[in-house]
């Protein structure tokens, strides 16, 4: 699990891989990643938007942007969790995701960034 913390917002992220899937008539390795986001600070928040820059090993980057996740701009109040899975494909068998929610402090009406830490896509447990 990749966990990374910013300004109280606690990012914890794991990923599982599905197999290989046929799209437009093109195999890809479908990833699966589940996402936990912890509201560790004294006020209540609310996820906007989310940006992911996501890497093959092929050098191929996409990069998507766009209103909440999964369909849901969520609140998360003090010491609750937000969770959610969601889905990835990719050309080669390895890769990795990283990114940014943009936040609302609810109490402020600041808005915020908070890392997404870099986690691996990846079939197998490659050792080093």
């Amino acid at each position: 699990m990749f966990q990374q913390i910013t300004k109280g917002i606690k990012i914890s992220v794991k990923s599982l891989y599905n197999g290989i899937v046929a799209r437009d008539r093109l195999n890809y390795h479908a990833f699966s990643y589940f996402v936990s986001i912890e509201n560790n600070s004294k006020d209540p928040v609310q996820l906007l938007e989310r940006y992911w820059t996501i890497l093959d090993s092929l050098n191929i980057t996409e990069y998507v942007e766009g209103k909440g996740v999964v369909g849901e701009t969520p609140i998360i109040l003090p010491k609750e969790k937000y969770n959610y899975r969601s889905n990835c494909f990719l050309r080669s068998s390895t890769g990795a995701m990283l990114g940014n929610y943009k936040m609302l402090n609810l109490t402020t009406n600041e808005e915020f960034l908070v890392t997404i830490p870099t986690f691996q896509l990846t079939t197998t447990t490659t050792l080093n």
